[in-house]
């Protein structure tokens, strides 16, 4: 029973963009590794940018120091 999780930051993504990730996920465990599309479960966990971060800093923190720099 293949298992897989997937996260994302919470920042508009649709429900058909993450259906649209769990059936192709589904698909390439099914083609790639011959496993049963009725046993395999996606996850998809959704983070706030407020609770991702990288370089010392929140997605948040860092998206806006890109807009700011843009400008």
């Amino acid at each position: 029973m293949p298992f897989v999780s997937v996260r994302i930051t919470r920042d508009g993504v649709t429900s058909e963009q993450k259906a649209q990730v769990i059936a192709e996920i589904t698909e390439t465990l099914e083609r790639v590794l011959d496993k049963r599309p009725d046993l395999t479960h996606v996850v998809i966990e959704e983070v706030d940018t407020d609770n991702w971060g990288y370089a010392g800093i929140s997605t948040t923190q860092y998206r806006k120091q890109l807009a700011e720099n843009r400008s």
